[in-house]
């Protein structure tokens, strides 16, 4: 069963920010969270109830399973040093 993919209209600003080849690697991710919304190596971020994270080279992106509609919500997309902050 694939998932549906939504992105917060904040994360695609910070999506487009990146360099062309960032932007292509992170985009990969993102369509195969469809697929399997808890790939390995992802993983659920403490302090927050739904929030998962999964690691693209320097890059981290931030989403939500949502299972009852079968959505993916990507939150936020950053670098390593400040994708934590303000979560």
């Amino acid at each position: 069963m694939a998932y549906r993919i939504e992105i917060k209209k904040s994360a695609a600003k910070e999506l487009a920010a990146l360099a062309k080849r960032d932007q292509r690697r992170i985009a990969a991710v993102i369509s195969a969270l469809a697929d399997n919304p808890r790939p390995p190596g992802g993983r659920k971020l403490t302090g927050t109830e739904d929030a998962y994270r999964v690691r693209v080279g320097d890059y981290r992106i931030v989403y939500q399973i949502v299972d009852a509609a079968v959505v993916v919500y990507i939150i936020r997309i950053g670098h390593r040093k400040d994708i934590y902050r303000k979560l």
